[in-house]
C-alpha cells in the first residue's frame, strides 16, 4: 500500500522521514477506526499518490465525506476522476489533479488571470492546480445554485474535488455518456435545453463555461449534465464574451451537424448580451 514511500530513500528525497511516519500512523489510525475497508482509498489512489494528496483525502474522510473508493473511471493528462463512496453508501466522483502534470499550466492562466475573483496568480505548479480545482467548485456550486444541471459539489481539499457522481442508469460506477457518444431521442429538445443553461449560467450564475462543446456534456437517461468547469469564468473576465462566443459556436454546430436548423449562433450571442 505505501510502496510508493517506502522506495530508496533516493526515490523520496522530497519527504523527510517524520512525514513518511506520519502518514503511516494515520493511515494506521484509519484502518483502526474502520473508515477505509481495507485501506482501498489509498491503494486506488496510487499514480497520483503524494503527501499532499493523502493528506487531502485524509481530511475528507475524516470530515466523513468519503468512506472508500473504487477505482478510476475515466483519466486525463491533468486529472483523474474515481468512483467513490460517501459514507451514507451514496455515490461520489472524487477529482484528482495531477500536480506533477507537465502541460498544466500551459494554457490555464489566461482563464485565472483576468478573473476577478482571483487576483493574484502566484506560487509553484502545486498552488496553481490547487487553485484551479477551487476555482472548478466555486464555479460548479455557482452553477447549481442557478438552476443549471452540473455535479453538485460536496467538498474540495488541495487538489481533490468531491461531487456528484453522474452515473450511466444502466449500471452503477459507469459514468453515463458523453453527448458525442449518444444518439438522441429528441435532439430539438436538447438543443433547447442546452441553450437555457447557458443562458442561465450567463445571466444568473454570471459565469461563461469557456470549453462548452458535446464533450463536456453528459446524457444521464434524460437530462443533460454540463461538466468540467475549470475553465468556467466570472462574466465580468476580460475574455468573458469571445468565450460566450466560442461555447454557443461549438454547441451550434454540434447540433447543425446531426440535422438540426439551429439559427444564427451570433443572434444568441447578442440575445444573451442584452439581459
Amino acid at each position: 500500500m505505501l510502496e510508493m514511500l517506502k522506495k530508496p530513500r533516493s526515490h523520496r528525497s522530497r519527504l523527510m522521514e517524520k512525514d513518511v511516519d506520519e502518514i503511516e500512523t494515520r493511515i494506521a489510525r484509519i484502518k483502526s477506526e474502520r473508515r477505509v475497508k481495507d485501506s482501498r482509498i489509498f491503494e486506488v489512489v496510487e499514480e497520483v499518490f503524494d503527501y499532499q494528496t493523502l493528506m487531502a483525502l485524509y481530511k475528507l474522510l475524516n470530515a466523513g465525506v468519503v468512506k472508500l473508493v473504487h477505482g478510476v473511471v475515466a483519466a486525463g493528462k491533468e486529472a483523474r476522476i474515481y468512483w467513490a463512496e460517501a459514507r451514507d453508501g451514496s455515490d461520489i466522483a472524487l477529482k484528482i489533479y495531477l500536480v506533477q502534470a507537465a502541460e498544466f499550466r500551459r494554457g490555464r492562466l489566461m482563464y485565472i488571470e483576468g478573473d476577478p475573483r482571483f487576483k493574484r496568480v502566484r506560487g509553484d505548479k502545486r498552488k496553481l492546480v490547487e487553485l484551479w480545482c477551487s476555482k472548478e467548485f466555486r464555479n460548479l456550486l455557482r452553477a447549481h445554485e442557478a438552476g443549471v444541471k452540473v455535479p453538485r459539489p460536496i467538498a474540495r481539499r488541495g487538489n481533490v474535488l468531491a461531487m456528484e457522481f453522474v452515473s450511466d442508469p444502466a449500471q452503477r460506477g459507469r459514468p453515463a455518456p458523453l453527448l458525442k457518444e449518444v444518439s438522441l431521442d429528441n435532439p430539438e429538445a436538447a438543443f433547447e435545453t442546452i441553450k437555457r443553461y447557458i443562458a442561465l449560467l450567463y445571466t444568473k450564475a454570471r459565469l461563461v463555461h469557456a470549453d462548452l462543446s458535446e464533450y463536456n456534456i453528459m446524457v444521464r437517461g434524460e437530462e443533460l449534465v454540463l461538466i468540467d468547469f475549470g475553465s468556467a469564468v466570472d462574466a465580468d473576465h476580460p475574455m468573458a464574451v469571445d468565450f460566450l462566443y466560442r461555447d454557443v459556436r461549438n454547441v451550434f454546430a454540434f447540433f447543425s451537424r446531426i440535422g438540426l436548423d439551429v439559427g444564427d449562433p451570433t443572434a444568441f450571442v447578442s440575445y444573451l448580451l442584452q439581459r
